[in-house]
């Protein structure tokens, strides 16, 4: 063999370790921590998008998924990806200390519709939220899932503003949902989720309001029979990746994620549907009857306090949303 064939070989196989060690720079592993469990179609959204990110980009992205807040509370998982020590997680309007827009998430009656709230996640509004949680938490949000609607439970049938004088209610602790409560002329009483259903079963509060995912977990349906079907708040939750993990990635890994998160939201969007489906039979199946209520009047009365309660420099997002 002659010296030039040797040194040509050489030359080639030190490309070849060059290529096969630039590939291997770019094998990234994403840690995703949230506090759904494993049968919440969070985390089963959470595994699609694994499995989407790991498809289409041939390997070099692994996403970890860990449920029941398992690598730490939202706002510890949010702080570590601050600091690089997490990577991944799905929040939402805990967002807004850091980014208050982000409060507009959760707005009491802005949403008339799951259409509704689309038009404005997808929109304008949301592109601005986005940016302002990029910029000012360090978190890039890749999509968005849909919430179910929070409904108010009692004993009895409350179709109007009216039939709420004085009623006692169990609220988060959440300053705009209690304004909005206060608004429509009920009792709210911020509480621990834990205290809720013997409060109920003891008679210190009348009623609760949750998505019925929660009202079916919590078991609220032994001691509270009837669902009137409020929907005050409509809201939706971001997929988010920490921008130090973002960084990381290659231009082409960053578009095989975005596309990996578009797939994942068509994906928990007919899981989204099926669900709350599936939860209005199981309930109705438990004694549950479901209320239609005068939604445009709770709206009509809850609105201005709830916009006085957004912070100032969002108040015109939030009129814009009502307006819409």
């Amino acid at each position: 063999m002659t010296f030039y064939k040797i040194t040509q070989m050489a030359a080639t196989c030190a490309v070849v370790a060059l290529m096969g060690s630039a590939a291997a720079a770019q094998e990234v592993t994403l840690k995703l921590g949230h506090l759904a469990n494993e049968e919440n179609i969070w985390h089963k959204a959470a595994m699609k998008f694994a499995e989407e990110a790991k498809t289409l980009t041939e390997g070099r992205v692994e996403v970890q998924v860990y449920p029941n807040e398992s690598l730490g509370k939202e706002i510890d998982v949010i702080n570590g990806m601050q600091l690089g020590t997490a990577d991944m997680t799905i929040t939402g309007e805990s967002l807004q200390n850091w980014a208050p827009s982000a409060a507009l998430l959760a707005l009491p009656y802005g949403y008339k519709s799951l259409e509704h709230m689309d038009e404005v996640a997808s929109g304008e509004i949301g592109a601005q939220i986005e940016a302002e949680i990029i910029a000012n938490a360090g978190i890039r949000p890749l999509t968005y899932f849909a919430r179910g609607p929070r409904n108010l439970s009692a004993t009895r049938e409350i179709k109007t503003p009216a039939d709420l004088n004085g009623f006692k209610l169990r609220v988060p602790n959440v300053p705009i949902f209690v304004a909005a409560w206060q608004a429509l002329g009920a009792n709210p009483t911020p509480m621990a989720f834990s205290e809720v259903f013997t409060s109920l079963q003891n008679g210190t509060i009348e009623g609760q309001e949750n998505p019925l995912a929660l009202f079916k977990s919590g078991g609220f349906y032994e001691v509270q029979k009837v669902v009137n079907k409020t929907e005050h708040v409509r809201s939706w939750i971001y997929l988010t990746i920490s921008e130090l993990s973002w960084a990381k990635l290659s231009e082409t890994d960053q578009a095989a994620l975005m596309e990996a998160a578009k797939r994942t939201q068509a994906y928990e969007r007919e899981l989204f549907t099926a669900d709350e489906l599936a939860l209005v039979a199981d309930l109705e199946g438990r004694g549950v009857t479901f209320v239609e209520v005068d939604q445009a009047a709770f709206a009509a009365q809850a609105r201005d306090a709830v916009i006085g309660a957004v912070a100032e420099d969002i108040r015109p997002l939030a009129e814009q949303i009502f307006n819409n």
